[in-house]
Parts: C-alpha cells; sequence; structure tokens
C-alpha cells in the first residue's frame, strides 16, 4: 500500500480590523503566502521523488473564525508541516494554529510600514505559553511593503524548517519492521516501542525470522521476479576472492546454493516491509499488506547466521537506490536489526532521499600507529588521524562514491542516478563467501572502498535510562589512502567488508578536540552516514521530535530550533537544549 505524502500547509495571517486596515492588506498578504508556496514547490521533493504539495487557506486568516477553518482545510487535504506568513500585526492567539502535532514556522516580514515583527514576536509568546513551540523566522533586512522576494537568509530558514518537518511528518503513522530480535546482545537492536510511539509517532512491527522460513519453503514470493533477481545478481554480482582458510570453504554447489537462499531473503524482507500486490494474486493476500515499514533492522546473528547464510546481500542491495528492477527508492534496513542506527539512517535518508552507508565506528587509526604499521605518514585531511567505518556485513552500494556531480564523487537521490552510474556502483563491488567462523550459516559480504574527498555527515541516536534518546553528529570527509596503507589497514580486520574512511571537522575544543576524541565519545558501536554536511538539519529535525544533540560540530550560526528554546538559556545552546526537550516532552508522548 502507498502512504499518503504530507503536505505544506500556508496560513497567511492578517490583521483583522476591517473598513480599511485589513483590506489594505489582503493581496500583499496572501501573496507571500503565494511566494513561500512557489518556494517549497519548486525546492522541495519527498523521497519518492514526487514534488512538495502545499495547500493554501481560503482566506486570509484574521481571527479564531477563519484560523479554524484553515485547521478543517489542512486536516482534509492531508496537511503535515504549518507555516504562517504575514507582512502585518495580528491577534497572536487568535490567529495561531493550534494543532499539537504539526511542526510549526512563522515568517514575520520585516517591514516598517506595518509591524510584522511585533506579531512575530507575539505569535512566539503565545506559542511558548501554550507549550506549542514554533520556529521563528524573521529577515535580517528590512524590506519595502509590497515587495514580494523571499530574502535569501528568510529562504534558508524557511527550507531548513521544511525539509526537517517533512522528515518529522513523514515518519508519523509509519513503522519499524524489526525482523528477529536481539542480535548478540546489541543494544540498539533491543526496540524500545514507547521511543519509536512517543518520538517518531510510529509504531514497532515484529516478525520472528521463521517468516523468512515460512515464506521460502512456501514459496511466498513472486516466482517470476526471483528468476529474474537471480540472473541479474549473477551477471552483476560479482564473486571475489575467498578469505576462508581451505578447511573453512564450502563447495561451489553450496555457494550457487547460498546465492538462492540470498535472493529470496531479500524479496521477502522487502515484501515484508512494504508489501507486494503480485502475492495476493498468488492467493496470498494477508502477506501482500506488509508492514507500512518505513525502516526496518534484520537480526541475522546468530540465531539465523549460525544456521542459513546472512542477510548481507538483502541488507547491502535493499538499502541501495537499484536492484533488478531498475534504479529506485533506496529502503532503510539495519544491519543486526539496531534500530537506534536504523532511525539514524532514516533521519538522513528523510533529509536528503539518498541512501545511507551503516557503518560499525571499529577503529581509530592515529598518525603514529598508521606510521608504525606501514611506514607511511598521513596527509592531507588524514594528517591527524581517521577513523575506520566499516560494517560486519554490507553497506549500501551508493557508498562506493561511483555517482559523480561536476565530476566530484557524490550520493544521489534516486532520480537523479543514472544508469550508468548504477552500473559502476556494481562493478566497483565484490562478493566475497562469508568468513566461515563468523556466519556458519554461509552466506555473501560485500566489500568495496568509499571514494575520498565526499562531504558526509555521520550521526547516531542513542537511548540513555533516565534522559531518554540523544543525537550526536559528526560532519567531515571521506578520504583516500594511498593502495599499500588501505590494504595493510584493511586487511587488518576482515577483508570481506566494506571500508569507509572517515575525518570529521574538528573543531579544536570539546568531543572534537581531535580524531581521538570524536571515537571516544561516540556513543555506540554503529554510526549512520548520509551524503552532504547535513548536521544543521539534523539538529532542527531533532528539535521538532524534542530530542537533546550532546555532540556535534555544526557552526552556530546555521542551528535553528524553535524560539521558545531562548528562553531556556542564551549562552549555553547545548544545555537549554536539553531542558527545553525535557520541559516539553516528546511531540507524541
Amino acid at each position: 500500500m502507498t502512504a499518503a505524502l504530507p503536505k505544506i500547509g500556508i496560513r497567511p495571517t492578517i490583521d483583522g480590523r476591517r473598513e480599511g486596515v485589513r483590506e489594505s492588506l489582503e493581496d500583499q498578504t496572501m501573496a507571500l503566502a503565494q511566494a513561500v508556496a512557489r518556494l517549497f514547490s519548486e525546492s522541495l521533493r519527498h523521497g519518492t521523488g514526487d514534488p512538495v504539495e502545499c495547500v493554501i487557506a481560503d482566506t486570509c486568516i484574521g481571527g479564531v473564525a477563519e484560523a479554524a477553518a484553515c485547521a478543517e482545510k489542512f486536516a482534509r487535504e492531508g496537511v503535515g508541516v504549518s507555516v504562517t506568513v504575514t507582512p502585518c500585526w495580528c491577534y497572536g492567539s487568535e490567529t495561531m494554529d493550534m494543532n499539537p502535532l504539526i511542526p510549526k514556522a512563522v515568517w514575520g516580514y520585516n517591514g516598517t510600514e506595518r509591524p510584522g515583527a511585533v506579531y512575530l514576536a507575539a505569535v512566539l509568546a503565545g506559542h511558548a505559553q501554550k507549550g506549542l513551540p514554533a520556529f521563528g523566522i524573521y529577515g535580517r533586512d528590512v524590506q519595502d511593503a509590497g515587495d514580494p522576494t523571499i530574502p535569501d537568509d528568510v529562504q534558508e530558514k524557511l527550507l531548513r524548517f521544511a525539509r526537517a518537518a517533512l522528515a518529522a511528518a513523514t515518519m508519523r503513522g509509519r513503522a519499524y519492521l524489526a525482523m528477529g530480535g536481539v542480535s548478540m546482545g546489541i543494544a540498539g537492536s533491543i526496540v524500545d516501542q514507547p521511543l519509536f510511539e512517543d518520538y517518531f509517532g510510529m509504531r514497532v512491527e515484529t516478525v520472528d525470522m521463521t517468516e523468512f522460513v515460512r515464506r521460502m519453503d512456501r514459496g511466498i514470493y513472486d516466482p517470476e521476479e526471483f528468476k529474474a533477481a537471480l540472473a541479474w545478481t549473477r551477471k552483476h554480482c560479482k564473486l571475489g576472492k575467498d578469505w576462508n582458510p581451505p578447511k573453512g570453504r564450502r563447495s561451489k554447489k553450496r555457494l550457487e546454493e547460498e546465492w538462492e537462499i540470498c535472493v529470496k531473503m531479500a524479496l521477502i524482507a522487502r515484501d515484508l516491509m512494504v508489501g507486494n500486490p503480485r502475492l495476493a494474486e498468488l492467493g496470498y493476500g494477508e502477506e501482500a499488506m506488509g508492514h507500512h515499514a518505513l525502516a526496518s533492522g534484520f537480526q541475522g546473528q546468530r540465531a539465523w547466521t549460525d544456521h542459513l547464510p546472512n542477510g548481507d546481500f538483502l541488507e547491502a542491495i535493499l538499502t541501495s537506490s537499484f536492484d533488478w528492477n531498475g534504479i529506485r527508492r533506496p529502503y532503510m534496513v539495519a544491519t543486526e536489526n539496531d534500530a537506534l542506527n536504523g532511525v539514524s539512517m532514516l533521519f538522513g535518508h528523510l533529509l536528503t532521499h539518498t541512501a545511507q552507508i551503516f557503518a560499525d565506528v571499529r577503529t581509530y587509526w592515529s598518525p603514529a600507529a598508521v606510521k608504525r604499521v606501514t611506514g607511511t605518514r598521513l596527509t592531507g585531511k588524514a594528517a591527524g588521524g581517521i577513523l575506520h567505518l566499516i560494517n560486519s556485513g554490507p553497506a549500501a552500494l551508493d557508498g562506493t562514491g561511483e555517482q559523480s556531480r561536476k565530476g566530484k564523487p557524490v550520493m544521489k537521490p534516486h532520480w537523479e542516478i543514472t544508469e550508468a552510474e548504477a552500473t559502476r556502483c556494481l562493478k566497483a563491488t565484490s562478493w566475497h563467501p562469508s568468513i566461515t567462523e563468523y556466519f556458519r550459516g554461509g552466506g555473501f559480504s560485500t566489500r568495496f572502498t568509499t571514494k575520498g574527498n565526499m562531504p558526509v555527515t555521520m550521526c547516531r541516536l542513542n537511548l540513555v535510562k533516565g534522559l531518554g534518546p540523544a543525537l550526536q553528529i559528526a560532519e567531515g570527509w571521506t578520504v583516500s589512502l594511498p593502495e599499500k596503507v588501505h590494504k595493510v589497514l584493511d586487511e587488518r580486520t576482515n577483508p570481506t567488508w566494506p571500508t569507509t574512511w572517515f575525518v570529521p571537522n574538528l573543531t579544536g575544543s570539546g568531543a572534537f578536540t581531535d580524531v581521538y576524541s570524536v571515537m571516544n565519545h561516540w556513543g555506540a558501536n554503529h554510526g549512520a552516514i548520509s551524503f552532504g554536511h547535513i548536521g544543521a538539519d539534523l539538529i532542527t529535525l531533532a528539535s521538532i521530535l524534542r530530542i537533546p544533540v550532546y555532540m556535534h560540530n555544526v557552526d552556530a550560526g546555521s542551528i535553528f530550533r524553535p524560539n521558545a528554546w531562548n528562553a531556556f538559556g542564551t549562552q549555553d545552546r547545548e544545555g537549554a537544549d536539553f531542558r527545553a526537550c525535557a520541559t516539553f516532552g516528546p511531540l507524541y508522548g
């Protein structure tokens, strides 16, 4: 089933006094609303690739009756985000958006002819007093009355809010699908259902991994798609070196059987997440429905992998932006059912619409340690040391860096990816028989090295008893190492896994004093890596969800949170964030 896409509602508010005042402002106020709607429609897309739709109130809102009529229209139209715009004074608590579940922003026009800034301050005070935090947007420079342009600084805040608010609205009503339970005692795979319900408006669906066995044994998958997928896999997924010692190697016949099982697992995992109408045609109406999942995780180790092939192909191919059906939107599937990293991937995907790299934050290599084991001195961005991000399994093949824009390696939304780029990602990846001592049931592991010089952001949501969820963010760059150095370092761990060499941007203080400090402050064994420096958008999203951010290297001037956060302190912004989130509580809790 296809989920409805949230729309942005635009609320033009106005001074309600008639007999001259309101009449003089009608055209200007509605023109502002239309300009904001154009900005959003031309600049934003959903993860599906569809443009974002905007809904404008039928009339300007001068009082509570028109505010109520607007709210009714927004409910009918499926509005999930609210933006109020005005060039003038309006009646704050009478015109404000009172829906507690919809993220809100208010743009008060910086003009001298009418006091739009006065209304902005008044309505933001009303939002704070009523416990309905709103983002305040006020341009730095005064505009002339009737000027329909949206200044650059206002555009930046409008778009930052809209991206984050749409991400929050998209999660609401969807599900996280836990395929299996806790993997190897990893805390992130202890899926906390109240977390998803209270903070994201999502439900948690759980299926035992025996459901994969049932569907494989009973043929509950599309047999024609299976044939096509297997043929595509044999053609495009090249088998690499078997790194197992001779006694641990499986026969060619057994490897062929494992490929068949792995392809079926990928089909079944996808069908479990989003359903498949073809199954209804085959007589499996219940299974055709799926679990309405926006993200999922596969436990794998060890209950499954001690007996059956691992989930590496499943996870790698689903999280990539292409498969046997061509280029398409990536699915968010967390290795080892680490739901906290799964939702971190989801944050990055909803903000950028790109595939995400799931990785272990495995090793800090100091310059001295690299020099000792390789004889080579690190240079350039890597001169202060590097983090080895390497997943004990798969990562999205987009993470190879084989997509490009203006000659530079990137990760793109699926609608921008060409067939040639998808092919290059596949050619840059090899598939290796899994290490038998790790995966007794067999399977395959992806191997690639991410190209250097890509701006990326690593984030991780952690859950702390007594505190709740807290987010950490590290913007930085991928780096390429000399092949000799890469080979020595990479082969010190499992060489069948994909590698990303990462250097965070350093600030010289706190957790970003040096690269070692970033590793030493990271809150769990996994991280989600997104293309681009998106830390500011993540901070805005976290504030909408009422999740504090306790570690980041984002420029202070780019941070955008609800206006009410100022009341919790203007000097110690990190502490104020914690206090505000604790006071207002989870968005849906």
